[in-house]
């Protein structure tokens, strides 16, 4: 798919254009046909071609409000996505005036674009593709619209990478499926890969990862990938990711209803993967480590029990008793070889943690927990500019006495109330001292309904929100 940025409307094609509340429409369409509703639409077809209209709602800016910055990229979404499904190979979208917003409006696009039709029947796949998408600038706008154009094709492409390996089944996707994954995207960039197999996991004592991924066929794998754009002297940045790429529960098994989801138990390492192609490609000037603990989580004659006890990289003990509750324990000996290996600047982990949080917070945020001002700031504002938006959820002493334990340092699971504090609680201990983010995505990585701009599956939740906290941190620092 050619993407272009231009100053006109080319002649062919059909057009996406974003009107207020109010705004111009076209001659005879009256407000009860289309009043510009917040991603509301109107399809006109004039002389053999067809624009579709879609509305952003009331125009914030003579109040002096600035106009959000998520909204153009969902508006973007809903105008490529309509388009698309009519079989429409060109669109241009006129973003005139919102130049400001073409990160967005490039991102909302592509990422409308991706369906999952792998293993659809060829009769039943999109009889098209998108040949070629237009951005549509002022005249004096074009030299700086193509840098952010490039930007929004490259956080784009990187989340739908992440979608498209998040959908893939655990018959397809394994540990070691993962760590190839993550091998190519080295191979790709300028990025460094080391994979640490049972044999190399067990040597070197990530007692966590190999208790959960024990009970599997499919041996569970810890992945270490470095991208230095900073100078050498720069303690790195580290992103940790959960990516258990099946979870049965284990021998504390999950009710049959809706397991089949439990494909997405491995997109917190996904968005991994995704953050550090996206930061490589951008050309980031830092350094930054993504750390993903790999494992299928299956009950077997070799799984792991409800009491056993288990010693995790750094030497800490935890007692299970629930073997559903095992993100945590491979995350611990992430953090833990995270915070002593690379005593980095921060460390964020992203998780499908807890079904907590998703009573508390529904499927639209992610819950964020964090011991840093600064770093829970930083990662709120991108939440808002980003469109992944989080709710900064409370950690402290009554959720970590949940969690002791009278036979190990802490046990995996405080019971049901506070489930998804509790959890971060028991993270924190891990983490220790060094500044850290925790960020839930159990209820926001991937969708079950259609939404007007993404269609239903993986998300891609986390890479845009964290490579954007990122760069905020390191400009301020």
């Amino acid at each position: 798919m050619k993407l272009d940025v231009c100053s006109q409307v080319p002649a062919s094609g059909d057009v996406v254009l974003f009107v207020f509340k109010g705004g111009e429409v076209p001659p005879g369409v009256t407000s009860h046909e289309f009043e510009g509703n917040r991603l509301s639409t109107l399809l006109w077809r004039e002389n053999g071609k067809r624009t579709l209209y879609v509305g952003l709602g009331e125009d914030p800016r003579p109040d002096g409000k600035p106009l959000p910055l998520d909204l153009l990229r969902r508006a973007a979404g809903v105008g490529v996505k309509a388009l698309r499904k009519l079989g429409v190979e060109e669109i241009s979208l006129q973003a005139t005036g919102f130049e400001a917003q073409l990160v967005g409006i490039t991102e909302g696009a592509l990422l409308a674009d991706y369906v999952f039709e792998e293993f659809k029947p060829e009769a039943s796949r999109r009889k098209t593709e998108l040949k070629r998408l237009n951005i549509v600038v002022a005249r004096d706008e074009v030299r700086a619209a193509e840098a952010r154009v490039d930007e929004g094709k490259i956080l784009a492409r990187a989340t739908n990478e992440v979608r498209a390996i998040g959908n893939l089944p655990g018959n397809i996707i394994t540990p070691e499926a993962l760590a190839e994954r993550a091998r190519n995207i080295a191979r790709d960039t300028k990025i460094t890969c080391r994979v640490w197999d049972m044999p190399k996991l067990q040597k070197e004592g990530f007692g966590g990862i190999i208790a959960v991924g024990k009970g599997s066929a499919n041996p569970p794998v810890f992945i270490a990938l470095e991208y230095m754009g900073g100078a050498k002297k720069d303690a790195p940045y580290v992103v940790v990711g959960k990516a258990i790429t099946f979870d049965t529960g284990g021998i504390s098994i999950k009710p049959a209803a809706n397991m089949d989801e439990m494909k997405f138990d491995k997109m917190g390492g996904c968005a991994v993967l995704g953050i550090m192609r996206a930061a490589a490609e951008l050309k980031l000037p830092i350094n930054l480590v993504g750390l993903i603990a790999s494992a299928e989580n299956m009950p077997s004659a070799e799984a792991y029990r409800p009491g056993d006890i288990v010693t995790t990289y750094d030497g800490k003990t935890i007692e299970v008793l629930n073997t559903d509750a095992e993100g945590r324990i491979v995350l611990a000996d992430a953090l833990a070889y995270g915070r002593t290996t690379y005593k980095p600047k921060l460390m964020i982990d992203m998780a499908t943690l807890t079904g907590a949080v998703l009573i508390a917070l529904g499927h639209k945020r992610a819950g964020l927990f964090c011991n840093d001002e600064p770093l829970r700031k930083a990662l709120q504002d991108a939440a808002e500019s980003t469109g992944e938006p989080v709710w900064h959820l409370p950690m402290g002493d009554e959720f970590t006495d949940q969690i002791k334990s009278d036979v190990a340092l802490a046990k995996n699971t405080g019971g049901r109330e506070g489930g998804s504090a509790t959890a971060a609680s028991f993270l924190q201990m891990w983490a220790e001292d060094v500044r850290w983010a925790h960020l839930d995505i159990a209820g926001t990585a991937w969708t079950t309904k259609e939404l007007p701009f993404l269609e239903k599956g993986a998300t891609g939740y986390g890479v845009r929100i964290v490579l954007q906290a990122l760069r905020t941190l390191a400009e301020a620092e």
